[in-house]
């Protein structure tokens, strides 16, 4: 028998959508317009986007900035969050009120800090964004990987887990890449989804540090053009879906090959 769904839910549902999607249709409208005349349709907002230099070289500074801040968080803090609840489970408490003080810090004063902090570290990495910026990302999305982790990690049984891999003869290495890991999967995602989404938008650190990001530019193309920015808007919320939905589409076919591995 069909559940029959409730009209009260369908209009939730349209105000939901409609709640997201106008503005969106909004922001697409107005960047058709034409640049001389003002009316809509012309593609010459995309057309400046597409062709400036400046915009590939920002998207993949930022988008390369992203990856490393997930890697580097993971291999901090996977770990950490594992050892922690296996045999140090007094911390979590205090590891969750770390975990809160970037929230309670503002970005210009946590970047004012780490310039002085840095100032005598070696040029590779205080002049260049795949050092200072990295390190800076990593503070700021340290909350949203650890809470991830300690939910996906409460979620499973640690000690059973660790007790049967070890008495199989694995090292702890071997525990945590090929038993822990593949359990706390979604709520590894779910923190590098966070995290790619924070480093493709931040601008206070980038900007006082002056690295030339994708959020800066952005703001550059905002002062000298009219609907461009609107293009730019546009095309960045798409490439980070895109990135989201790519691995998203990666966990999920790693976790089929091992579903395949084990029933084999």
């Amino acid at each position: 028998m069909r559940r029959r769904i409730a009209p009260s839910a369908v209009v939730w549902l349209f105000i939901g959508a409609a709640y997201f999607l106008i503005p969106l249709v909004a922001t697409l409208l107005f960047s058709l317009r034409d640049i001389q005349t003002g009316k809509c349709c012309s593609s010459a907002a995309y057309s400046f986007i597409i062709h400036d230099p400046q915009f590939w070289h920002t998207i993949r500074l930022s988008f390369i900035l992203a990856l490393e801040t997930i890697v580097l968080s993971l291999v901090l803090l996977v770990p950490t969050v594992y050892w922690v609840h296996l045999k140090l489970p007094r911390l979590r408490p205090v590891i969750g009120f770390m975990a809160l003080i970037p929230f309670v810090v503002p970005p210009i004063v946590l970047v004012v800090g780490l310039l002085n902090l840095y100032k005598g570290s070696p040029t590779w990495f205080y002049d260049e964004p795949y050092g200072f910026l990295v390190a800076a990302y990593v503070i700021i999305a340290f909350p949203y990987m650890f809470f991830s982790l300690d939910a996906g990690y409460r979620a499973i049984d640690v000690h059973t887990l660790t007790e049967a891999s070890q008495s199989l003869g694995a090292s702890w290495w071997t525990t945590i890449v090929r038993v822990i890991l593949p359990n706390i999967r979604v709520a590894a995602l779910g923190g590098s989804f966070l995290t790619l989404a924070i480093v493709m938008g931040e601008f206070t650190i980038a900007s006082l540090a002056q690295f030339n990001t994708f959020p800066i530019y952005i703001e550059l193309v905002n002062e000298s053009q009219a609907y461009a920015p609107s293009a730019l808007a546009l095309i960045s919320f798409g490439i980070t879906w895109a990135a989201m939905l790519a691995l998203l589409f990666i966990g999920r076919g790693r976790q089929r090959s091992s579903a395949v591995a084990v029933g084999s």
